[in-house]
């Protein structure tokens, strides 16, 4: 199996309690986006501030065609004199009340990473997700996303973790991560917290990676009502 989509991750400003509107708002573009831009969201996300930055929200996107879907939305946007979609100006004024701004990164996926649409008709859902942003020796990230298919995958799966995506940023030197897995409860979450120190496979995971891995940083996110990957909280 190969996955040859080019991915969008945007890191998105909230501007005070405005979280829940915006995750409505961004969702309800899904529509828009897949029929006018090829563009299918994965999921969109609550930052737990606890565990890093907030208020912030997360967007996941696939671009459906890959570079060549890239090339034509930029196209779309810039080629004009105001570099701006006309047709988004109403939806971009509405955003602005919710978000001051944020952060992107266009990634190519690991080999065995799913589609967007596998994710969805499969109802993958998760009370939270884990997300991890891996910082690598330049040069390594395609490698470790092998790493990631070849053994980290069955990890998750023995803590009942499901891989959503693992993600090489494409405009830094093969030196960044992102990888982010479903977890069925909170409590899945914390068994993992109180046992990956000890558990030996875990370790030994640890010690693979030893000389490409300079550091990492992770965070939870809660699936926001509205997103196509759900959030299975009662």
């Amino acid at each position: 199996m190969t996955n040859e989509c080019v991915y969008l991750h945007e890191t998105i400003d909230i501007v005070g309690q405005g979280r829940a509107a915006y995750n409505e708002h961004m969702c309800a573009y899904i529509p828009t986006a897949i029929q006018e831009r090829r563009l299918q969201m994965v999921g969109n996300f609550s930052t737990v501030g606890t565990t890093d930055r907030w208020p912030e929200s997360i967007n996941l996107w696939e671009f459906l065609d890959g570079w060549d879907g890239v090339a034509r939305n930029f196209a779309h946007e810039f080629n004009n004199a105001v570099h701006q979609d006309k047709n988004l100006v109403p939806w971009w004024t509405e955003a602005l009340k919710h978000r001051s701004g944020g952060l992107d990164r266009l990634m190519l996926a690991s080999a065995q990473t799913p589609r967007a649409e596998q994710l969805h008709s499969r109802g993958v859902t998760g009370e939270c997700y884990y997300h991890e942003i891996v910082q690598l020796k330049p040069g390594t990230a395609t490698r470790y996303l092998e790493m990631i298919d070849e053994q980290r995958t069955e990890i998750g799966a023995s803590y009942d973790w499901l891989l959503i995506g693992a993600y090489r940023h494409a405009f830094v030197n093969d030196s960044e991560a992102i990888v982010v897995w479903a977890v069925p409860t909170w409590q899945h979450w914390a068994e993992w917290e109180h046992k990956r120190s000890s558990d030996p496979v875990m370790r030994r995971w640890l010690d693979s990676t030893e000389g490409i891995v300079i550091d990492w940083r992770s965070k939870l996110l809660a699936a926001s009502a509205q997103s196509p990957l759900g959030n299975s909280a009662p």
